[in-house]
């Protein structure tokens, strides 16, 4: 029962904390354009080409891409 003394308190300080942090991220502007994030992974940034040829590489091991189908 004397533990309770100990964990209210300290339940209490670590709520706070945590609105604090949140808080702090609205302020600082972490959630005024989630949309721009979803759409920058869907957009063409004009990286290297992939060769479709070549076999693609992930890590240190190899991996043979599957033909492309033509269209019909």
């Amino acid at each position: 029962m004397d533990v309770l003394y100990l964990l209210i308190p300290l339940s209490v300080v670590m709520v706070l904390g945590i609105i604090a942090v949140f808080a702090w991220a609205i302020d600082s502007g972490q959630f005024d354009d989630l949309e721009r994030e979803g759409e920058r992974i869907l957009a063409n940034d004009d990286g290297p080409e992939i060769d479709a040829d070549q076999p693609a590489r992930i890590g240190n091991h190899q991996q043979s891409r599957p033909a492309l189908e033509e269209p019909r």
